[in-house]
């Protein structure tokens, strides 16, 4: 039996601390022991795999081969009803419940109040003038999300705002449970969220019994949401689903906005010709059908989900030995397969280390298959908040390249920090002002 090479480092923790604190800590291996190497994380033996053909071997493979792996911290933080961590039918009954919060028609009634909260922030940006973007971002969907998702105002600036923060940053941390460590503050945190959360499950169900106007949000329509024998989600499983939801609808959404931010102050030309497609539809009403004519807008975020993936890849276990090349994959093991360093591989994308929208052209998805190109993931546990994110990126942009101007300031480090999605170390410093000219 040949397993891949590499090395597995300290005893137990492995190769855990340098995994969780260089960005480069996959591509650093692929240098030195090619397209397949072996490390440990967290105890666990883990293989990595790069590529089109390893992630085609690893998702198409899924409950055969392979099944759901989390790390231990991310696994006791989303909570075991979390739709992430369930696994089988109630994986499948429960992702069908929250997917209606995800429908076109859905989606649809939240473009008023994303439009209501991206220009408020706006206005509040082009009074400041100088500023990191990034936080305000992060205030930006964590607002949004609440508002739709548990009909809260302003969240961010809430207790329940703060102590997503916190939970939010041992999600991919070493699971030590001590009060002064990441993952223990963490824990804490979730502790008060369910708390918080459940508090208002039951003022909504208090409010749904006596009034016919309950707010349409997507608490509202999970309260009443029935699977296919007809049972509804329990309290208990109601809090960790929400709390799946703010984190789905919130994490790689600012990861994405924050990129989508600065490639456009270091890509001028694309700034421009982005311009050009969004005065053409100025003044029409933005509605899922009109965004979909946005051919450039479209080509632009897919180039920015390529360039710098809010997902670096994805987690899963060996419940059966398997072959793959000339490797051997032990049961019990897991295996990582990989989104950034596939959107890197030349061979897919050529020359890869250019931001250029341009190469998404109508054919250019169908040539790199659904392995080549995996922004929220893929298989069956695909990011089940990405048409939300879609959307809400969508009327982001198109609001700031209408209206605003902006440009990145000196001396700052834009280099990747991961906590527990890509954003630049100094927190995107910018200067921001009204648009001077349309058209």
């Amino acid at each position: 039996m040949t397993v891949p090479p590499g090395k597995f480092g300290l005893p137990f923790i492995g190769e855990t601390i340098e995994f969780f604190s260089d960005p480069n800590f996959a591509a650093k291996r692929h240098q030195e022991y090619g397209p397949i190497f072996k490390t440990k994380l967290l105890g666990q033996p883990t293989v990595f795999l790069s590529g089109l053909h390893g992630n085609k071997f690893v998702l198409g493979n899924e409950n055969t081969l392979f099944e759901a792996s989390w790390p231990t911290s991310t696994r006791k933080l989303l909570g075991p009803y979390s739709v992430s961590t369930q696994m089988g039918e109630v994986h499948r009954s429960r992702r069908k419940i929250l997917a209606q919060a995800f429908m076109p028609r859905a989606l649809a009634g939240y473009i008023p109040s994303m439009m209501a909260k991206v220009k408020h922030y706006c206005d509040q940006w082009e009074q400041t003038q100088s500023f990191s973007w990034y936080p305000e971002l992060r205030n930006l969907t964590l607002d949004i999300a609440c508002e739709l998702f548990v009909g809260i105002e302003e969240g961010s600036k809430r207790s329940l705002g703060h102590n997503f923060e916190t939970w939010v940053q041992g999600l991919f941390s070493i699971p030590l449970p001590l009060p002064w460590t990441v993952f223990g503050k963490s824990l804490k945190a979730r502790t008060a969220l369910l708390v918080e959360i459940g508090e208002i499950i039951q003022q909504r169900k208090s409010q749904t019994a006596n009034s016919s106007d309950t707010p349409k949000d997507a608490l509202s329509l999970l309260i009443n949401a029935k699977d296919e024998n007809g049972n509804t989600l329990s309290d208990t499983e109601l809090q960790d689903q929400i709390l799946t939801l703010l984190f789905a609808g919130h994490e790689t959404l600012t990861s994405n906005m924050t990129s989508f931010c600065q490639q456009m102050a270091m890509h001028p030309e694309v700034f421009t010709c982005l311009r050009e497609e969004v005065d053409q539809f100025s003044g029409q009403p933005l509605t899922l059908e009109r965004l979909k004519e946005m051919s450039y807008l479209e080509k632009v975020l897919q180039e920015v989900m390529r360039f710098t993936p809010p997902v670096g890849g994805g987690f899963r276990k060996i419940i059966k030995e398997c072959q793959f090349e000339e490797f051997t994959f032990p049961e019990g093991w897991q295996v990582i397969y990989e989104i950034n360093t596939t959107h890197e591989d030349p061979e897919l994308y050529p020359e890869a280390e250019k931001f250029n929208p341009d190469r998404f052209e109508t054919d250019t998805l169908t040539a790199i298959s659904k392995y080549g190109f995996l922004p929220f993931g893929g298989g069956f546990r695909e990011c089940i908040g990405k048409e939300f994110a879609r959307l809400e990126i969508k009327l982001f942009a198109i609001y700031l390249i209408e209206n605003y101007e902006w440009q990145l300031e000196p001396n700052q480090d834009l280099s990747p920090a991961i906590a527990p999605t890509p954003y630049p170390k100094d927190g995107l410093k910018v200067t921001f002002q009204k648009r001077g000219h349309k058209g």
